[in-house]
Formats: C-alpha cells, structure tokens, sequence
C-alpha cells in the first residue's frame, strides 16, 4: 500500500520507514508528489494535531496519508512542551540544538528525582474512503542535565531511558526503535490495522 507522510522531517521518514517496511507499506514524503502543506496545529491534544495533518495531506494527495504527533512531556513542567515540542519557545531561530538548551534551562533547578518525562507518538492513518486508524505510543524516563549521544534527533541526547543506562541518543538506531514511542505507537497501529484489513493477519 503506497502512503504518503504527512511529514517534511526525513528523520522521521526514515525512522518510521525502518518500522513499516514489514507492513508491506511503501511510505512516500508529501514532496515527493509535489505537495508542500503546512496544516495550522489547532488541536490540544497529540490525537488531534495527528488527524488533521493526514487529513490534509489525504485531501491534497488522494493517497492514504499517514501522520505522526510526538513530543516530550515533563512532569515537573506540567508536561510542557508536549504538543510544542516542535515550536518549545515559539523562537523560529531555535534549531533541535536550542530547544533543548531551552528545556534544560527550565529545568536546572528540578533535582534528580523530579525529572521524570515520557516521549508520546501519536500515529493516524486517513484513508480517501473514510477510514481513520489511530494509535498512541509512549516511552519513560528522565531528562539529564546535559546532552549525551550523538545519535537520533529532537529531545533524545536529553531523554535518559533506565533499562539502558543510556539516552536515546547514545544507542543504535536498530535498539531505539525496538523501544521508542514511536515503534510503541506503530506496533499498537499494526494491530489496528490487520483489525481493518490493511494488512496481513
């Protein structure tokens, strides 16, 4: 089945990729089709920010479009920035690099044992019959006081994950995405989407 992600981030084509391939899903990027939306985040919740941009981009395509909301939410920040994770301080010159800066200097004053976090995925799938499948996934840990690893992308050099010992950013790709919230969302989704008859049982 040939669906187009409704993403620009080829880390995250990439990624997800890496976990549908046995799906017998081939994954295209929106511009790769010449499509270039930017769907205006309106919803409060990773659940509805995931449906409106595969919604959009199935409108715009008439493909499947699949959609991925993810961030980090803190707890001793209220679970800030959570669906912002992408835009944390609404500053267009902050790359991956300051946002996490950003966060950590919100956080220089939260102890060891008040810094628990999870990262939280989101996978929506719209159809151009109708069909909406959606799946959450989550992962938990604690955010370091300084970046490690030079691996994965976003929030991970800060999000130490225990049966580790390490951040996400500090293991093989491979061993992340046996893991993340994102393979949690997916794996939940392929359920989902054997249930719908996407795939194979």
């Amino acid at each position: 089945m040939k669906v187009v992600l409704a993403s620009k981030n080829k880390h995250k084509l990439v990624e997800i990729s890496q976990i549908t391939e046995k799906f017998d899903m081939q994954l295209v990027l929106e511009s790769e089709l010449g499509v270039d939306i930017d769907v205006e985040e309106t919803g409060t919740t990773f659940e509805e920010n995931s449906f409106l941009k595969a919604n959009a981009v199935m409108q715009a395509t008439g493909l499947p479009a699949l959609a991925d909301d993810s961030g980090i939410a803190v707890d001793a920040l209220n679970g800030e920035p959570g669906i912002y994770s992408a835009r944390y301080g609404f500053d267009e010159s902050l790359d991956d690099a300051g946002r996490v800066r950003l966060l950590l200097k919100n956080m220089e004053n939260v102890p060891d044992d008040k810094r628990q976090a999870k990262f939280v995925c989101v996978i929506t799938l719209v159809t151009p019959d109708g069909k909406t499948i959606q799946a959450r996934g989550e992962v938990h840990g604690f955010v370091t006081h300084a970046p490690a690893g030079d691996g994965g992308f976003g929030y991970d050099p800060i999000f130490y994950y225990p049966p580790f010992g390490k951040t996400l950013a500090e293991v093989p790709q491979e061993e992340k995405n046996q893991v993340s919230h994102r393979a949690e969302a997916l794996k939940i989704f392929y359920e989902k989407l054997k249930e719908a008859g996407y795939a194979e049982q």
